[in-house]
């Protein structure tokens, strides 16, 4: 299995790390890096993530508070968003 991300994804977890860094670097790098090895978890176990209802083939993961939606396409895994879930309270 390969992971990839799309540039959405990516620009997700940079926007995350970056929030957090503003009230607490040392968290932030710490959060990030076990983002990070969740999403790695995906590699071996593709279908950790449950299925969209909305979504055909598009699965969601949550490791921790985050939301990590992704799918599965010969042998490669694409992140295609990541966000935690206080977003989805706030709108």
């Amino acid at each position: 299995m390969e992971l990839k991300f799309t540039p959405r994804a990516a620009h997700d977890l940079k926007r995350l790390r970056t929030f957090i860094a503003k009230h607490n670097p040392t968290a932030a790098k710490r959060i990030s890096k076990n983002l990070k090895e969740s999403i790695l978890l995906l590699l071996d176990n593709p279908e950790l993530g449950v299925e969209s209802d909305e979504l055909p083939g598009v699965r969601d993961y949550f490791p921790r508070s985050y939301f990590v939606r992704y799918i599965v396409k010969n042998d490669v895994v694409i992140i295609l968003r990541v966000w935690h879930g206080k977003e989805l309270q706030d709108g």
